[in-house]
């Protein structure tokens, strides 16, 4: 029990952080760089700005580069020696055609434009030129640059975009095909059926980033709202389960306030009508909180069930919840002295009913996550405080399917619980595989217990 003193050492409450589970590293940096050409790049971003390290998000530039730098004197040869097009012209066809590549890097869609209405010139300044068995009207190089930019394109520009710059693309070569020389080999279908390959497949690639991005966004959202759902529903039956205890005194003090004149003979009237006023409230009160009740419990489909209007079970009746666990096959070391459950009796309703739920999520958080690990239950009752401790060791056998003996809700609920009462909570795991979970409830709650500042619903 050396962990005892350290929960009462506690001044603020806290809980572990949740593990990441599914989030496993992306092994390599090719297998990073397969993860950023999923998810491309929005319009106003380079492409791969959003890459993990500073060379991924250069690489497209790097890439861009060598095409220009290797399409260029190439493209300036062939023009010049095999069509034999004048250096002049073949320069600054050659410029023309391959360096707006760069400028595919954040702006595809005016580099396309720039390179189409290169080629297309091109194309017609070869009409006078003596292309018989050359390529017409894309000449190998430009055939190169424009898939490049076909890449560039599709992993950046939406479905609407790549139809249409397919669809101009071909328009182009057809009207161009009523103007091919003798002797020239039709390169007009070859582009237009390479251009729809590659736009297909990286707009595709682009598709399955985008919806992984939506699935990762939706994920994130219905996360967060199954964890408020689940803080508001720990809530709502943690105010069903005080209204019982309320409820009690309430009708203790309707009963006594009914009977007193009968009690006390000779009351004077002043007396007699002060009491039948403490009776009226006592019973408004009471009907508006089973008014609340009424709307905590929802649909109702618990609302009249046997467990709601069962007493509500305390530290006397953890020897019960122990032994059940137990013939569950879950070994568990209960200590609890004979003292502690005598004094827990006297102890306020909220932290009897806080330190039977703490245990009873524990040992279900032990049960669906460590099965078959030793357990050590430990309840503390002083003349300050209640300590509860539940100790496992590492999990024996393989988790089994969720079981439904707790309230469903783990350390969320066990948070509520030592909050409302005003107390501190610790929960961790152990070095040698286990799990701790450590709660002290003052018996005699200040004026703050159970409220909750703004920073700490915020967290």
């Amino acid at each position: 029990m050396s962990d005892l003193p350290r929960a009462r050492r506690l001044g603020r409450t806290r809980t572990k952080a949740p593990s990441r589970v599914g989030t496993g590293r992306v092994p390599g940096a090719w297998a990073q760089l397969a993860v950023v050409l999923r998810t491309p790049a929005r319009t106003t971003e380079p492409l791969f700005a959003r890459a993990p390290r500073p060379w991924q998000r250069m690489l497209p530039y790097v890439v861009a580069a060598l095409f220009v730098l290797s399409l260029l004197p190439v493209t300036i040869t062939v023009l010049t020696n095999d069509y034999q097009a004048g250096g002049g012209w073949s320069g600054a066809f050659g410029v023309a055609q391959t360096v707006p590549l760069l400028l595919a890097v954040t702006r595809p869609v005016a580099a396309w434009a720039l390179v189409l209405a290169a080629d297309t010139l091109g194309a017609v300044q070869l009409l006078g030129a003596d292309v018989a068995g050359h390529a017409w009207p894309w000449t190998p190089m430009a055939v190169v640059g424009y898939l490049v930019l076909m890449a560039c394109l599709g992993l950046r520009e939406s479905v609407r975009t790549l139809v249409g710059v397919w669809l101009v693309t071909g328009a182009v070569g057809v009207v161009l095909h009523f103007f091919q020389p003798p002797g020239a080999a039709d390169t007009a279908a070859l582009l237009f059926v390479l251009a729809g390959v590659v736009l297909a497949l990286t707009g595709a690639l682009r598709g399955l980033g985008d919806a992984q991005q939506r699935i990762a966004e939706q994920e994130s959202i219905s996360e967060a709202e199954r964890s408020r759902r689940t803080l508001l529903e720990e809530r709502a039956r943690i105010a069903r389960e005080l209204h019982d205890v309320v409820a009690h005194h309430m009708s203790v003090i309707t009963v006594q306030a009914d009977s007193a004149p009968y009690r006390l003979p000779g009351m004077a009237e002043p007396v007699r009508e002060e009491f039948e006023a403490i009776a009226a409230s006592a019973r408004e009160s009471l009907g508006e909180m089973r008014r609340l009740l009424t709307v905590l419990r929802g649909d109702g489909g618990d609302g009249g069930g046997v467990g709601e209007r069962a007493p509500q079970p305390g530290i006397g009746r953890l020897q019960q919840l122990v032994e059940t666990t137990v013939r569950a096959g879950q070994p568990v070391d209960l200590s609890l002295a004979a003292e502690a459950a005598e004094a827990a009796g006297a102890a306020p309703p909220a932290v009897d009913l806080s330190a039977y739920r703490i245990v009873q999520e524990a040992l279900a958080n032990v049960v669906r996550h460590a099965p078959g690990a030793a357990t050590r239950v430990s309840v503390t009752v002083d003349a300050d405080e209640v300590l509860v401790l539940v100790v496992n060791g590492p999990a024996r056998d393989a988790p089994v399917a969720l079981e439904s003996s707790g309230t469903g809700h783990g350390l969320v609920g066990m948070r509520e619980r030592v909050r409302l009462t005003g107390g501190t909570l610790d929960t961790g795991p152990l070095p040698d595989g286990g799990f701790r979970v450590a709660a002290r409830l003052p018996l005699d709650a200040g004026p703050g217990a159970g409220t909750t500042p703004a920073n700490e619903d915020a967290r």
